[in-house]
């Protein structure tokens, strides 16, 4: 091979060095971007029913908060109420005074203290079961809250905004009936028989409007709502606070528990024992020729 042809090849053999080298290197910068492209798209792609979604399966989990509410009946009369809320299973613990709780719901079990002990026992309970047959009902707590929005496209992001000195995400739903009792892959997220529960619990509701914040460690640090039934609108504005490290809500000791059912059978029985004795007395009475307890 002469000069001229080496020259030509090795001229040829850099050109083609450089043309490799130059899509490896063009690849390279494109898969790159590629990667940091998913990457960007990835962090933006979280929408609110995701941030719920999120928050709701932390707050779950940690099975119990202290709350500060207030509830607003359809009559406008407003109730503040201190406490602790549990959930799965449903409790509530209500801190009236400030001295512990006065009143302890759990399940359908509410427990009631008084400053007067009846028969030696300061609680009071009351089964609020009809017929035996479980009640469902919307416990007002964080898990409530967070799975009435899960799945629900008119959930919306509105602003970060400063909530007791934290930041927090704000989100905002107004759902009709028909909202709140469809269901979609992210409620099942839920056990099953909470799902079923808390749709239960929805069926009297006519709508439900649900401002809520959540805060930078993932969990609902507020929540104000409108609940709509057929007898009016209640207005519940809650803090809470706690989560996970508050302790759970728990009946009072057994010994110190009247049953309301027995003792208003108890009451019952001592009321038929003084009608058979008036009754008894009465006849007496007659047999007298007195004329009875009513008189000649």
């Amino acid at each position: 091979m002469n000069t001229a042809a080496l020259t030509r090849a090795a001229i040829a053999a850099a050109g083609a060095a450089l043309l490799v080298g130059g899509l490896t290197a063009c690849g390279t910068d494109k898969a790159a971007g590629t990667a940091d492209g998913k990457a960007e798209a990835k962090t933006k792609a979280e929408t609110p029913a995701d941030a719920v979604k999120a928050s709701y399966t932390k707050t779950a989990a940690a099975k119990s908060a202290t709350y500060e509410m207030t509830v607003t009946s359809s009559s406008g009369k407003a109730e503040q109420l201190t406490g602790t809320k549990g959930w799965y299973p449903s409790a509530t613990g209500i801190d009236a005074k400030g001295d512990g709780a006065n009143q302890v719901m759990i399940g359908d079990v509410i427990y009631t203290h008084s400053d007067k002990p009846l028969e030696g026992k300061s609680w009071m309970k009351m089964n609020l079961n009809k017929d035996g047959k479980p009640r469902s009902r919307f416990n007002d707590d964080p898990a409530d809250y967070l799975a009435v929005l899960l799945g629900q496209q008119k959930l919306t992001l509105v602003a970060a905004e400063q909530i007791d000195g934290g930041e927090a995400r704000h989100f905002k739903a107004s759902l009709t009936n028909a909202d709140l009792l469809a269901a979609d892959e992210s409620t099942k997220v839920m056990e099953t028989a909470n799902r079923q529960y808390l749709h239960e619990a929805l069926k009297e509701y006519t709508s439900l409007d649900v401002d809520l914040w959540i805060g930078k460690d993932g969990y609902p640090v507020r929540v104000d709502s409108a609940q709509g039934t057929k007898d009016g609108t209640t207005k519940v504005s809650a803090k809470f606070s706690g989560f996970g490290t508050t302790a759970a809500v728990t009946a009072p000791p057994a010994d110190q528990v009247a049953d309301f059912d027995e003792v208003m059978k108890g009451i019952d029985d001592k009321l038929k024992g003084v009608d058979e004795t008036l009754k008894g007395a009465d006849q007496t009475l007659k047999d007298a020729g007195l004329g009875g307890l009513g008189g000649s």
